[in-house]
């Protein structure tokens, strides 16, 4: 995320919606590149044994700060993760509320937050990782990298090193429940844009709405997929696609039944013939 997309008013457009009794989102509006509108959006669960895991931060405001004391009560936050190389401005402002939390964070991404110093005042290069997840490619990747005993009890990982962005994703394993970013998207983002006066989104009129379909084709989960196809076999699959391959069918065999994204909308109905339509030539290992 850019610093320069943030909301300035993120208490007023959030969306905060309680997915289950242990998981709460936080909604907020998120335009890439000024025009395209993917929204983004924070998971808030609570562990098993106390506490609360954070997914993809966002702005700290006073009602998501409420949510982590409903749902994490003394214990707090837990866990941080940042959930690949794009989702991280937030971290230093929750560690700096949340002093016991532990980031869990891809590799590269410390060295990307370095490479900001000074230009960022959201960015505290300084914050402390407790656990990278690192290239593995000689491991399979039904062999997660462990994280803590309270964190991998709570949650099934996989780490999509080749993936562009370097994606992590979680199965929350009391509940079944798949939480991701970039991996998959279900736009049009419409419940993260609930809050938005339409007369105050970004970009020229027209352009943005045409940008939207644009980018929307790619990464829709409903109606003819052939573009989304497309993109995630010659794009985001491209540097080891059997890999990749190899990582969807472990995240398949999870026995999820809701799908949180961090773009588009949750999905809490048919999530895995969901999955499988988007991920259809990863699945069969050709294209079709």
């Amino acid at each position: 995320m850019s610093d320069k997309l943030v909301p300035s008013n993120p208490a007023d457009v959030m969306v905060i919606r309680d997915i289950t009794p242990n998981i709460t989102t936080l909604s907020v509006p998120f335009a890439r590149f000024g025009s395209i509108e993917v929204g983004g959006r924070c998971t808030i669960v609570r562990m098993t044994g106390g506490g609360v895991l954070v997914f993809s931060p966002v702005a700290l405001t006073p009602d998501a700060a409420a949510v982590v004391t409903r749902l994490g009560g003394k214990e707090g936050v837990r866990y941080l993760v940042a959930p690949d190389i794009e989702h991280h401005i937030f971290l230093s402002e929750w560690l700096k509320a949340y002093p016991n939390a532990r980031i869990v964070a891809p590799q590269g991404l410390a060295e990307k937050r370095a490479a900001t110093k000074g230009k960022n005042p959201r960015v505290n290069v300084d914050d402390t990782f407790f656990a990278i997840l690192q290239d593995k490619r000689k491991q399979p990747m039904s062999e997660p990298q462990p994280v803590a005993p309270d964190f991998d009890a709570d949650f099934g990982l996989v780490y999509f090193e080749m993936h562009p962005n370097k994606e992590i994703v979680l199965l929350y394993r009391p509940e079944n429940i798949l939480i991701e970013a970039d991996l998959m998207f279900n736009l049009p983002a419409l419940e993260q844009y609930q809050r938005v006066d339409p007369a105050t989104r970004r970009g020229a009129p027209g352009s943005a709405t045409l940008l939207n379909r644009i980018f929307q084709a790619f990464m829709k989960t409903e109606g003819d997929l052939k573009w989304a196809h497309r993109f995630q076999w010659y794009l985001t699959s491209s540097s080891d696609r059997a890999r990749f391959n190899e990582g969807i069918r472990v995240v398949d065999a999870w026995p999820f039944e809701t799908i949180i994204p961090c773009h588009g909308e949750t999905i809490t109905k048919d999530a895995k013939a969901v999955f499988r339509r988007v991920f259809e030539w990863h699945l069969e290992g050709k294209k079709n």
